[in-house]
């Protein structure tokens, strides 16, 4: 009877422990993964800011405003290198799933596309300039839907 009462002891401890550590366990991961989403959350704002303040350099560099086509060039070219979009790019490469990463891919080639068409002296009126636009609000809306998947966010 002694051994009874003590196999059943020790089966109950040791369910007891194996809980613990279970629900320890699922604490732990589930506290990792809220940081996880958090960071991706806190990276993805800062990346559609920048992508923001970039295409709004471009939107102004894009208008004609008395400045020379030489002016309008070296502007779109720093509205590139100021914006830190390119940074971000990169963190995103790291942290995001593949689809978010392709999505990122091809929203920050089709605002380069628009560089590319200011810095040749294309207006934000010129046929070049209003399809590479149109394309990258396409793919800007694709980038963000990509990026509300991976959160979790319903995509509208």
């Amino acid at each position: 009877m002694e051994w009874g009462l003590l196999a059943s002891t020790s089966l109950g401890a040791l369910i007891g422990i194996g809980t613990t550590l279970a629900a320890d366990h699922l604490r732990a991961r589930r506290s990792r993964q809220d940081a996880d989403d958090a960071t991706r959350r806190q990276l993805y704002g800062d990346y559609l800011a920048a992508l923001a303040r970039t295409r709004n350099h471009l939107r102004v560099a894009a208008r004609p405003s008395g400045l020379s086509p030489d002016e309008r060039a070296r502007r779109a070219a720093e509205a590139f290198h100021e914006s830190s979009a390119y940074e971000l790019r990169y963190q995103i490469a790291v942290v995001a799933p593949v689809g978010v990463v392709e999505a990122s891919t091809s929203a920050f080639r089709a605002l380069r596309d628009i560089k590319d068409q200011v810095e040749v002296g294309a207006l934000h009126t010129d046929d070049s300039y209003v399809a590479a636009r149109e394309r990258w609000e396409f793919l800007l809306a694709e980038l963000r839907m990509a990026m509300r998947r991976d959160l979790g966010r319903p995509v509208f």
